[in-house]
């Protein structure tokens, strides 16, 4: 699963990185390093462009919007229930009502510098933290769904980031992993005519779950409230993982 993760890029990087327009009206998320749900978080989506009088005109364009981790359909009574959202299995997206229309038109991206995952140590029953992040430095991108839920100045727009079973090395920290794109599949994943969902969410390539490091960090980032650039940094002492992966 992906419960946490690092987005420190700012927006103006993102929108260059994406080729997409910033919402307006919205101030700029400041860097964290321990995203949480229920925080803030950046997306890129595709967005209907409109006219004047608020009528679509068939065009579109990237956008990136900020909105709330834990996605809440529309037809929620409440939106508590969107902490209990915070990621949608690849395995049920057509299935489940809450994701399955938003699986069909409403995808987008979610920028991460990485995530963490939790695994069982040998030498101790306190779980160590890994940071899962490109070994070159580069920007991820997390396959996710969103919604609106409420209307007019009410509007809240929420995300769900989309799991998949892990592959390669990352087996040996967790069962799971967020379903991460390459960039020649951003176009593909944001087109909201394309319905072939089972096509779009495809296994992350072996060569892009090569590139990634499985970095052991301080415990410190158990801690939601705790930030800083410090919690991505290598632990200097770490033992080995256990051989059954832990869930968090």
């Amino acid at each position: 699963m992906c419960g946490r993760y690092a987005a420190s890029r700012k927006p103006e990087d993102l929108a260059l990185e994406f080729e997409a327009v910033p919402a307006e009206g919205q101030p700029p998320l400041a860097a964290d390093y321990n995203v949480a749900p229920t925080k803030d978080v950046y997306v890129v989506r595709h967005a209907k462009e409109r006219d004047a009088e608020g009528l679509p005109t068939g065009g579109g364009h990237r956008e990136l919007r900020a909105v709330r981790w834990g996605l809440v359909p529309s037809w929620a009574k409440d939106v508590s229930v969107g902490n209990r959202m915070l990621n949608a299995r690849v395995e049920s997206l057509t299935e489940k009502p809450a994701f399955r229309k938003a699986a069909a038109s409403r995808r987008c991206l979610v920028p991460a510098d990485g995530w963490y995952e939790w695994a069982k140590r040998l030498d101790s029953p306190t779980k160590q933290p890994y940071f899962i992040t490109p070994e070159d430095g580069s920007v991820l991108a997390m396959a996710g769904l969103w919604e609106v839920w409420g209307r007019g100045e009410d509007r809240l727009y929420t995300c769900t980031v989309v799991t998949a079973p892990a592959t390669g090395a990352l087996t040996e920290i967790h069962d799971r992993m967020p379903l991460v794109l390459p960039p020649d599949r951003w176009a593909d994943w944001l087109d909201p005519a394309r319905e072939d969902v089972a096509e779009l969410t495809a296994p992350t390539p072996p060569e892009l779950v090569a590139a990634l490091e499985l970095r052991p960090v301080s415990t410190a980032v158990n801690n939601v409230r705790t930030n800083g650039e410090q919690l991505t940094a290598r632990a200097e002492s770490v033992a080995e993982p256990a051989d059954q992966p832990a869930l968090f």
